[in-house]
């Protein structure tokens, strides 16, 4: 706890704020849990935290379920797994974009027994539920929608629709755009993906000084269902900042292994496995609990609570009610025997890296720290494998290992987003898990290098651009691969992953064909690796360049210049070899036409033409179709609007669940404290025993329905009866209310006309200038006001409390203030200024002082001029009113 506080403290030293406020927010979607990280600069709020869900937890399952007619995602629908396996969905992240086969095998391989179909277009699954058919990439958009949601719930309402989106380092070209697509249909604004090890290492190196050293650090994460290994390199470089040269501190991701299907859920099917055969023979006559979902599911469960004891004891028991047939299930195992079970798995563990210490040509000294992140590390038996394997008592754990990711790529989020911007940086080198091969074919095109070759080689550098080109005068065909069979994301049948049309190429070069051709067509292929990982190809144009003599206008000169004449022809002649040029002589071509009027003289007799040979080049962009068959193929317009309209459908209805629930819980509420109150003394004065008893009958009434037929009842039927309650208590509450408000109201009034007769007496003293006819006014209407509470309060004593009152209190509160308001005005009147007397002059004055006017008079008259600006601003003294003198009276003697 003590350590995410001090995270949380340094982080507000990072952040700037911009006029503007905005939040952004980062989603670590892992196959069993999710995290949403939230910066936000809302004055009161910390600027990088975690959101938490309804239940007050920092994660939340990735869960998405259908049941009764509702949707249920995260604890909703942990709460129902045990209960209803085959309505509940997992591992929602790991089946995007995976072939029909794959994604059967693995929930096969998980006791998921889901009821799933092929799509047609695409071979991949379709998850079939009570409330529709649903694929992994719109089930996963539930989840990501729920998580964007506990991000606004934690801004308390400000909107954030930017995010990144992290993913685990094996996720392919497809898987990744799927999930693009399901952020898409989850209104997210995604402005990246990253890599999971990534945002490690941004959380990792933000608060610290690489200037006096470099470092490499190896973060390990093994999470519920893969592991992998990341060597990242830290340093720092100099850059200039305001004219001042600074350190800067940045990391490079330098390589990447894994083992996509070795995780901590692995070691709990062994588990599974193991108790499972203990509960048969217990049974007995041939039964198999696998066979039963629900017995599964209930085990799993149970399982994973098991796993979690024996990290922390040397044995764990095991507890299962009713796991089959109504038999009870008890048990216990050893952390020896648990070990025992998963030898083989603790080998594999290291695999990843070791081949990252093999393939960087470094050894176990040279690496600084082997940061362990993933809720799997926390196994004994691993870390003593890494201890003995890296030859080191103490294993570095100074990162929070469920929380990491999600607060590195919150930074990550900052630091690409527009609203939100890093005080200390932190460069950041990701490189590409996969190499990528590029392959052109098409009619008359050989089968060699220049048509199929490595462009991305692993590691590249994220985000890249790069370009090929290909001499052909026909239209061809595409293909996008990964390099090998020795990486491929998980379950991908083939390497080739993308496929492209490429036309216009061939009419290009048939309308062209009759020109000069200075060299064969060809056609330039722009490429993309984008910051989130994505391999395509974006756009090609055709390069045709023509050579051909051209008339352009030129001066005829004397035999005098013809020298010099013929030398400049010769020169601008020469054809030029490279595009760049050919630009450059078609703008001297242009300024050729401009005439140099120190040129016009005798020796110019008539204008005409010359030939000139010049290299034109023409781009003609090329149409490009993606030809993309099986999980990786894009989405359709009409299949992206038909999901998008099942997912706004859904979110409807759940709109409206939450709302009768609400509903129903505010008229039930209503209800039970409304009976309290009516038992109290106090409701006896303000309404007869008769008026409460048939209240209470209501009331009784209406519980009755809200347990029986009400249980199924819609938002409207709830809201309907609350408003047929709240016609009947309001006026009792009001009555009630008013026992103490009118008092109180009648108070005030009294305190605030006594007041009024002491400001009138000082008015008298002190603003003797005031109008006196305005002062009587205010007397008078004090006076009123005096009369009028003094008559409703006689009208009251003999009104009964249960009938309607005499007067309430928000009608002595608008009395008192419409008075309030007449002595505002008066004490606002300002003083007059006095008026200034022109003082009368002597007749003997002297002959030198009526001098002495006369010079001074032009002075005068520049002074009044340069004070008209300032005197028609402000009021003359001639019985006006001086604005400043107005707001000095008023701040003395306003009340």
């Amino acid at each position: 706890m003590l350590f995410r506080i001090g995270i949380i403290l340094s982080l507000f030293l990072l952040l700037t704020p911009i006029p503007c406020q905005s939040a952004v927010s980062s989603i670590d979607l892992g196959s069993e849990w999710f995290k949403v990280a939230v910066v936000n600069l809302k004055p009161g709020q910390p600027p990088i935290s975690i959101a938490i869900n309804e239940m007050s937890k920092r994660k939340t399952p990735s869960l998405v379920a259908f049941h009764a007619g509702s949707r249920l995602i995260g604890e909703e629908a942990s709460g129902i797994v045990a209960r209803y396996p085959n309505k509940v969905y997992s591992h929602l992240r790991d089946l995007i974009s995976k072939t029909f086969p794959h994604v059967s095998k693995t929930l096969e391989s998980l006791y998921l027994s889901y009821d799933i179909s092929p799509e047609e277009s695409r071979n991949v699954a379709v998850f079939k539920t009570e409330n529709g058919d649903f694929t992994a990439e719109e089930l996963v958009a539930m989840l990501l929608k729920y998580a964007l949601g506990l991000a606004e719930a934690h801004t308390r309402g400000m909107p954030v629709k930017d995010a990144v989106v992290t993913v685990p380092p094996y996720m392919g070209v497809a898987e990744r755009k799927g999930l693009l697509v399901a952020a898409e249909l989850a209104g997210i604004n995604v402005l990246a993906l990253v890599n999971e090890h990534s945002g490690a290492a941004l959380q990792y190196g933000i608060d610290k000084d690489f200037s006096n050293g470099s470092r490499h650090v190896i973060f390990y994460d093994m999470g519920a269902g893969s592991t992998y290994a990341a060597l990242v390199y830290f340093s720092a470089y100099n850059t200039k900042e305001f004219g001042k040269t600074v350190s800067a501190n940045q990391f490079q991701v330098k390589d990447v292994r894994w083992d996509a299907e070795l995780g901590g859920e692995h070691m709990e099917l062994r588990l599974v496995e193991y108790f499972a055969d203990e509960f048969n023979k217990q049974l007995g006559n041939g039964v198999d609990i696998r066979k039963s979902p629900k017995a599964m599911a209930k085990l799993k469960k149970q399982v994973k609570r098991t796993k979690e004891i024996l990290s922390a004891n040397t044995a764990a028991p095991i507890s299962v009610e009713s796991i089959y047939d109504d038999r009870d299930f008890r048990s216990s195992i050893t952390r020896e025997k648990f070990e025992e079970l998963c030898e083989d798995l603790w080998e594999k563990a290291l695999i990843p890296l070791k081949e990252v210490l093999t393939h960087s040509g470094l050894k176990v000294e040279d690496i600084y720290a082997v940061e362990l992140i993933g809720g799997a590390t926390r196994v004994p038996k691993l870390q003593a494998k890494l201890q003995e394997f890296l030859g080191r008592k103490e294993l570095d754990r100074h990162l929070d290992s469920d929380e990491a990711i999600a607060l590195g790529a919150s930074l990550h989020a900052a630091n690409i987003s527009d609203g939100i911007k890093l005080n200390r940086k932190l460069g950041m080198i990701d490189g590409s898990p996969y190499g990528y091969v590029i392959e052109v074919d098409g009619p008359d095109l050989p089968k060699d290098e220049s048509t199929k070759q490595l462009i991305i080689p692993r590691m590249k550098k994220l985000p890249s651009k790069m370009f090929r080109s290909i001499v052909h005068n026909k239209d061809f065909e595409v293909s996008l691969a990964y390099e090998s069979d020795d990486f491929l994301p998980p379950g991908t049948p083939s390497l080739t992953f993308a496929q492209y049309a490429v036309s216009g190429l061939a009419d290009a070069s048939e309308k062209y064909a009759s020109r000069n051709l200075s060299a064969p067509i060809k056609a330039n292929l722009h490429f993309s690796l984008s910051r989130s990982g994505i391999f395509s190809l974006d756009r090609a144009d055709a390069v045709i360049e023509i050579t051909e003599w051209v008339e352009v206008p030129r001066k005829n000169l004397t035999v005098d210049n013809s020298t010099s004449a013929s030398t400049n022809t010769s020169t601008e002649s020469s054809p030029s070899n490279t595009e760049e040029s050919s630009e450059k002589v078609n703008s001297d071509d242009g300024n050729s036409n401009n005439s140099d009027p120190s040129a016009d003289d005798s020796s110019t007799t008539s204008l005409s033409t010359e030939k000139k040979l010049k290299k034109r080049t023409f781009r003609v962009p090329l149409k490009i179709d993606e030809k993309t068959a099986g999980p990786g193929a894009s989405l359709s317009k009409e299949s992206f609007n038909e999901a998008k309209s099942k997912l706004e459908a859904l979110d409807k209805k759940d709109e409206e669940r939450r709302r009768t629930a609400e509903l129903k819980n505010s008229l039930e509420g209503y209800i039970y404290d409304t009976r309290d109150k009516l038992e109290s003394e106090d409701f006896a004065k303000i309404s007869t025993s008769q008026e409460r008893q048939s209240f209470i009958e209501k009331l009784d009434e209406v519980q009755e329905w809200l347990y029986t037929d009400g249980e199924d009842a819609s938002a409207t039927q709830f809201q309907k009866r609350l408003d047929e309650l709240k016609a009947i208590g309001d006026p009792i509450f009001f009555r009630h209310n008013e026992l103490t408000a009118r008092p109180a109201a009648s108070d005030h009034a009294r305190k605030y006309l006594n007041e009024v007769q002491q400001i009138v007496r000082g008015w008298e003293t002190n603003k003797s200038w005031l109008p006196k006819g305005r002062i009587d006014e205010v007397l008078k209407e004090a006076e009123k006001v005096k009369n009028w509470l003094n008559q409703k309060e006689a009208e009251q004593k003999d009104t009964p409390g249960f009938n309607k009152p005499a007067f309430t209190s928000e009608e002595v509160y608008e009395k008192v203030l419409d008075l309030q308001d007449k002595v505002t005005k008066v004490n606002r009147i300002p003083k007059p200024k006095p008026k200034i007397e022109k003082p009368v002059k002597n007749e003997t004055e002297s002959s030198g002082e009526k001098a002495d006017a006369t010079n001074s008079s032009s002075e005068e008259g520049t002074s009044q001029k340069e004070q008209t600006a300032s005197d028609a601003e402000k009021p003359s003294t001639d019985g006006k009113v001086d604005a400043q003198s107005k707001d000095h009276e008023s701040d003395h003697d306003e009340l």
